[in-house]
């Protein structure tokens, strides 16, 4: 049953990536069509990633509430954009190249959320609930140092760093896409591969323990597979903070099975959905370019309060 339902995922998201590719299509075509494809395989790779990222922090989290973003990488992110403009100037900013920005972007925020995962957990996997509460006041500490060096910006600057700060799918390369396609994809592979230790850790640290799972460095292991997914995902076109929620929710609600098997690629297929239908929807059909980021949020901080009233009741 399980699987018949992992089809019908397939098959939607094919059906949603021909409408984008193929929705009122007029020449010169193929110049459009490279456009779109490379759009679409941003949609694609960003949306599940961030959905299989959710699924791997909450399995070792033991929680469906969390989400990566909880640790703090959009608000690292916005602070790496507004220091940029701060130092450079916003013409200096613009003038950066854009691959080697994304890079370092990158890079950064994999170095981060490592370090804090190895330097928090080196005693042991146990203690999860620091891990958030550290990402959180860390997030809290980059938000107001992004806000008090955006107040004594320029106008003009300021106006650069608001433009960086939002998800953006029309300004990803083609050098960046390729780079983010290899090591997402790479992500995902070693995700799905991890599925059936994943359903052991999933039982928690006393009990994987018993069955002979290697618990802390697992839970090593899984974080940076997130770090590399949610880093390389946000470097490329922003912060999509309850996306990953949205799509780890609704795989949970579909699948209906603990089996990471099916949760990973449910999550994955999902989760591209979303951002494939949000995206024809409101590019193609509405002409609204910028909406799509703002109701994901809208619609997951929905969800996110809905399942904590569930789990006080």
């Amino acid at each position: 049953m399980a699987r018949t339902q992992l089809i019908g995922l397939g098959a939607l998201l094919f059906t949603l990536a021909a409408l984008f590719l193929l929705w009122n299509l007029r020449a010169p075509v193929s110049f459009i069509l490279t456009l779109r494809a490379e759009k679409l395989a941003a949609l694609i790779l960003v949306g599940a990633a961030t959905g299989v990222a959710t699924t791997l922090f909450q399995t070792v989290a033991q929680t469906r509430l969390l989400t990566p973003g909880i640790v703090g990488f959009d608000a690292l992110f916005v602070f790496l954009q507004t220091a940029l403009v701060f130092t450079l100037g916003g013409v200096g900013y613009v003038t950066l190249p854009a691959f080697g920005s994304f890079l370092m972007e990158a890079a950064i925020l994999v170095i981060a959320a490592v370090t804090l995962f190895g330097v928090i957990l080196r005693n042991g996997a146990s203690d999860m609930v620091r891990v958030v509460l550290t990402g959180v006041i860390l997030g809290i500490l980059f938000r107001g140092l992004a806000g008090f060096m955006q107040r004594i910006l320029d106008p003009s600057e300021f106006a650069v760093v608001q433009q960086a700060m939002f998800v953006s799918f029309a300004s990803v390369r083609t050098d960046q896409l390729a780079v983010a396609g290899v090591t997402l994809g790479t992500c995902l592979v070693a995700a799905i591969r991890l599925a059936p230790r994943l359903d052991v850790a999933a039982l928690g640290r006393d009990s994987a323990r018993s069955l002979g799972l290697d618990y802390d460095r697992f839970v090593l292991l899984v974080l940076a597979l997130v770090a590399g997914l949610v880093a390389v995902s946000t470097a490329l076109v922003g912060p999509i903070t309850f996306l990953g929620l949205l799509a780890a929710s609704l795989a949970h609600a579909v699948v209906r099975s603990h089996r990471h098997a099916l949760l990973i690629p449910a999550s994955a297929g999902i989760g591209a959905s979303i951002l494939v239908a949000g995206q024809f929807v409101f590019e193609r059909v509405l002409s609204m370019a910028s909406t799509l980021a703002v109701l994901i949020e809208f619609a997951g901080g929905l969800l996110f309060l809905v399942l904590v009233l569930r789990r006080s009741r």
